[in-house]
């Protein structure tokens, strides 16, 4: 956000007499308080913008042993990934109480359905573009996905 769209908001929100004003992105948070003695809004006190910036988050090392990741990265070696091609909300089955698309050990096929994605309230089946098993379903039901995260593992035929 650029400083001229955040002028605006202040005095759009000043106008309006809003008391305390807080805006967010993903780069800043900007909170801004109205100080008023009277209460005509014409009369309204504009603190300064107080400007926090976000720190990244401080990430742990892995605490993982060597082998670990190898023995991961061999149990998947051959494996193909159905990730998900955008954020959306995980569902299972069509609709609740009827069965599950998929499940670990089933045989699918290209084109088959494996879920469901729910994204903006439109509802998109996630197809199968390999044949062969499910050997994993990585995610639960009614989850909140990102874009690319592993949905599905299938051991091809």
């Amino acid at each position: 956000m650029d400083v001229k769209s955040l002028r605006e908001i202040v005095k759009i929100a000043r106008d309006h007499g809003v008391a305390e004003l807080k805006v967010q992105s993903k780069d800043f948070k900007v909170k801004v308080s109205f100080v008023s003695g009277v209460a005509a809004p014409a009369q309204v006190a504009v603190a300064a913008p107080v400007i926090q910036p976000i720190a990244a988050p401080i990430q742990a090392a892995p605490v993982a042993t060597a082998a670990a990741p190898a023995k991961a990265a061999s149990s998947d070696a051959g494996l193909h990934v159905v990730k998900s091609p955008f954020v959306g909300t995980y569902y299972n089955a069509p609709s609740p109480g009827k069965p599950t698309y998929v499940k670990v050990g089933d045989k699918v096929t290209v084109g088959q359905s494996l879920c469901i994605l729910e994204a903006m309230k439109i509802m998109n089946e996630i197809e199968a573009d390999k044949s062969g098993e499910i050997v994993e379903i990585c995610c639960d039901n009614e989850s909140l996905v990102e874009y690319g995260q592993p949905l599905f593992k299938i051991r091809p035929n």
